[in-house]
C-alpha cells in the first residue's frame, strides 16, 4: 500500500475502508489505554485481552509493561513493512479524528432528543457517562459484533440484507445489555441510551471506518469524563 490510505473506497465485511489503515490509527490508543488503566487500577468490563494479560502477567506491572512494550515496537515493524506509515501522517490522521470529534460530540445530543421527544424517557447523566472505554467496546461490538455477525451471517446463507440488519441490531442491543451484565443496576433509560449510541457508532463504522467508530467513542467518553 502506497500513498495516501484511502478510508472509505468501498463495503466490505469489515466495513468501508482499508481495515488496515483503520487499526494503524486506532492501535496508539490501544498502547495508551493499556497502560493507562494499569496506572489507573481500573480497566473497562469488556477489556478481556487486557484482564487476561494482567492475570497472564501475574499482576506483575513491570511484565506488564514490557509486554506492551514489545507490542508497541512489533506495531512499528508491522507499520512499516505493511506500508501503512502514512495512516498515522497529520494529512490522514487529522481528517480522522476531527471528523470523529464531529461524530461523538453531538451522539448525545441526537439521542438524547430521540428519547426526550419520540420516546419520552430522557437520557439520564448516568447513562451519558457510563458508555465506557471506546477502543475495546467498538472492536467488540462494531468489528466484531456487526461486522463478524454479518459475515457469520451470509456464511450461513442468511440473505445479505436480512443478515446485516440483524447484526446491526442484535450488537446494538449486546451493547447495551453488555453494561448491565457487567453489574450495573437494571435501568430502562441507560438501556434505550446505550442501545442507539450503539446503532449510531455502527452507522459511522459501516459508513466511514472502523477508526472513525472508535475515535467518536472515545473522544465522546473524554468529553463526558471532562464534564464529572
Amino acid at each position: 500500500m502506497s500513498g495516501r490510505p484511502n478510508i472509505a473506497p468501498r463495503v466490505r465485511w469489515s466495513g468501508h475502508g482499508d481495515l488496515g489503515a483503520s487499526l494503524a490509527l486506532v492501535f496508539p490508543l490501544v498502547l495508551a489505554y493499556g497502560v493507562g488503566a494499569l496506572l489507573a487500577g481500573t480497566i473497562n468490563a469488556v477489556d478481556v485481552p487486557s484482564r487476561a494479560l494482567w492475570h497472564g502477567c501475574g499482576h506483575q506491572r513491570t511484565t506488564y509493561l514490557l509486554v506492551y512494550a514489545a507490542l508497541a515496537a512489533g506495531f512499528l515493524i508491522w507499520l512499516g513493512r505493511s506500508g501503512r506509515r502514512t495512516a498515522l501522517s497529520l494529512e490522514v490522521a487529522a481528517p480522522v479524528v476531527m471528523e470523529a470529534a464531529i461524530y461523538g460530540l453531538t451522539l448525545a445530543a441526537v439521542i438524547d432528543l430521540v428519547l426526550t421527544r419520540a420516546l419520552g424517557l430522557g437520557a439520564g447523566g448516568d447513562a451519558v457517562a457510563a458508555l465506557g472505554a471506546g477502543i475495546h467496546e467498538e472492536l467488540l461490538f462494531r468489528l466484531g459484533g456487526f461486522a463478524g455477525g454479518a459475515a457469520l451471517l451470509r456464511r450461513a446463507a442468511v440473505p445479505p440484507r436480512l443478515a446485516w440488519l440483524v447484526a446491526f441490531a442484535g450488537s446494538a442491543l449486546l451493547f447495551a445489555a453488555a453494561h448491565h451484565w457487567a453489574g450495573e443496576p437494571w435501568d430502562q433509560r441507560a438501556f434505550a441510551f446505550r442501545a442507539l449510541a450503539g446503532a449510531a457508532l455502527a452507522l459511522i463504522f459501516w459508513f466511514r471506518s472502523l477508526a472513525h467508530a472508535v475515535w467518536a467513542h472515545v473522544l465522546y467518553d473524554l468529553y463526558v469524563a471532562l464534564l464529572r
